[in-house]
């Protein structure tokens, strides 16, 4: 199988451009080729494996059903992230982390329920019954609690994985999900340490363009997946309705040979005779 990345694609999108040399993190020495006018450039080489190792994993993640979510609250990711996740269905945080999200996740969900609840006043008439000022308040808490938790509002259960971009930024992301032994994806400079996760693609991180680039790929490797397990679900309702006709049809079988009057044995030649019914005499 063909990888999801190239070489040239990625050079294309200035994924090798890292950060200064004085700002380097001695972790990422594997994935650096050289040094450049102070500047570190990334072995893309390496990157195009990890895309690889990353885009497989993930793809296995959205075929089990279960969700990623997708962290990059830095400005020039933000709008990026929340437009390609939004198309998948996958939940997104883009403004500020709120602390506690994975940990807490619990009273996470309670905000995202109280937005459900100030919709439903708006709709059941409740908002004609209260004053001005108070619909104000209310419309208000709603327009807050839509930019905070709005993008994770589908999300019922903890995330199965936690996909980063720049995880210095996102540290304290990065801290709740090692807590809680959730897997974490992370698009990884070369002032960062790729240990802190557990899937890093050495890129530059603060490229728009480089950003875009990985983040597409990790989403069609989801799509990917949602679509196999389709096609899992499919095949197993297939499954399950041949294997109920061939069970009904033995059903009318026996049924058949009992209204026959066939005998349960078989003759020593293999065919089937009708039982010889026996009269007692009445006495």
């Amino acid at each position: 199988m063909s990888n999801r990345s190239s070489f040239n694609e990625l050079l294309e999108v200035g994924a090798h451009f890292g950060h200064q040399k004085s700002k380097w993190n001695p972790a990422m020495a594997p994935f650096i080729y050289s040094e450049k006018n102070g500047i570190h450039i990334i072995d893309l080489n390496k990157t195009v494996a990890k895309i690889e190792e990353a885009a497989t994993a993930i793809k296995n993640i959205a075929r089990s059903g279960r969700k990623v979510l997708f962290v990059a609250t830095k400005k020039q990711a933000k709008d990026i992230v929340a437009e390609k996740t939004k198309a998948i269905g996958m939940p997104y945080v883009t403004e500020r982390w709120p602390g506690g999200m994975l940990t807490n996740f619990q009273t996470i969900r309670k905000s995202v329920r109280r937005m459900s609840q100030i919709d439903k006043m708006a709709t059941d008439g409740t908002f004609q019954n209260i004053s001005k000022r108070e619909r104000l308040q209310l419309s208000r808490e709603r327009e807050k609690l839509e930019i905070n938790f709005g993008s994770i509002s589908d999300l019922s259960r903890l995330p199965a994985a936690l996909f980063i971009v720049d995880i210095t930024k996102e540290h304290i992301a990065v801290a709740e999900a090692k807590r809680l032994n959730i897997p974490t994806f992370a698009i990884v400079d070369t002032n960062s340490n790729p240990n802190e996760v557990d899937y890093a693609v050495p890129a530059n991180d603060d490229a728009s363009t480089s950003v875009a680039y990985i983040i597409d790929v990790m989403c069609k490797a989801i799509t990917e997946g949602l679509s196999d397990r389709k096609m899992d679900k499919e095949s197993a309702g297939e499954e399950n309705d041949t294997k109920a006709h061939s069970a009904n049809e033995a059903e009318e079988l026996v049924e058949g040979a009992k209204v026959k009057g066939f005998s349960k044995k078989d003759d020593e030649d293999g065919s089937k005779k009708p039982r010889k019914r026996t009269t007692t005499a009445k006495k």
